[in-house]
């Protein structure tokens, strides 16, 4: 596979998950008792916008790079919050010093008393994954395939926590193993908390996946998506990408208010063209 995070860090897809993310962290870090993060595709951890990657793709204008001088309502504010401390300063381009992935953001968020296990297959990547998290005696990186180090992680002896899954989607199969991934999962860990990225480039390829996660048959599972308009959805490799959602299963019950202030802001934000919208909805009825 030769998908590198580093091209894509900050765009849209990025500053929809990672918004999300912070709101699910914030809200589970609010109880004393212990949880465990765990990330089974965790990439870098921070990402440079000024490297060339990143300066050869400038995906990131159109996400994080569209936060510089706005000024959200005061409700959206204070949900965007601990993802722009997160982030921190931007410069005069809209850059963060480094962007941070998932991993840096529930490092930021998490307490003493919480742990977070990080799975990176690709070995330069965990290499780089390990120097940008530094020494931190919460943390525990593998170089391992994720879905295999999540079904060893489960279930977490701390049992609260979040399990986020976000591959590139580049293998034929990645939405099969997903699916597959999370049945184990819930079989072993009916409670835990999980939130599934993907990119949603054909609908009917989309349509297929979230029957397939319908049909596990597990309660509680909350589709969040945001389209920001612009060329229509293609498999060509020169249409960028317009839209991506997120399934949080056993969401905390808070999230869905949320996201219904968040998502038609950020829909607005980062529109790309005529058309940006937003979904929320249960996938599967709340118990």
């Amino acid at each position: 596979m030769n998908y590198r995070h580093a091209y894509h860090a900050g765009n849209f897809a990025d500053l929809f998950k990672h918004v999300l993310l912070t709101r699910i962290l914030v809200y589970l870090t609010r109880k004393e008792t212990p949880l465990r993060f765990m990330d089974t595709h965790a990439g870098i951890g921070r990402y440079d916008l000024r490297g060339e990657a990143a300066q050869r793709s400038g995906e990131w204008r159109g996400g994080v790079g569209r936060l510089k001088g706005v000024a959200p309502p005061p409700g959206v504010a204070a949900l965007l919050d601990p993802y722009l401390r997160v982030l921190g300063p931007l410069d005069e381009q809209g850059r963060p010093e480094l962007y941070p992935g998932s991993p840096a953001i529930a490092q930021a968020l998490l307490r003493p008393q919480d742990r977070l296990a990080l799975c990176e297959l690709h070995r330069e990547d965990r290499a780089a994954l390990v120097a940008s998290m530094g020494r931190d005696k919460r943390l525990a990186i593998v170089e391992l395939d994720g879905y295999i180090a999540l079904n060893a992680w489960l279930p977490p002896k701390e049992k609260r926590g979040l399990v986020l899954i976000d591959p590139p989607f580049e293998a034929p199969d990645e939405s099969k193993r997903v699916a597959e991934a999370l049945a184990r999962a819930l079989h072993k860990w009916p409670r835990g908390v999980y939130a599934l990225w993907r990119p949603i480039k054909d609908a009917r390829d989309d349509s297929r996946f979230l029957n397939s996660i319908a049909a596990l048959g597990a309660p509680n599972m909350l589709r969040l998506e945001l389209d920001i308009g612009g060329p229509p959805a293609s498999s060509a490799a020169s249409v960028p990408l317009a839209k991506t959602g997120l399934l949080v299963v056993n969401p905390p019950h808070v999230l869905i208010d949320e996201a219904k202030a968040l998502l038609p802001y950020l829909a607005e934000l980062l529109a790309r063209g005529d058309g940006a919208s937003f979904l929320c909805e249960w996938l599967t009825a709340p118990k």
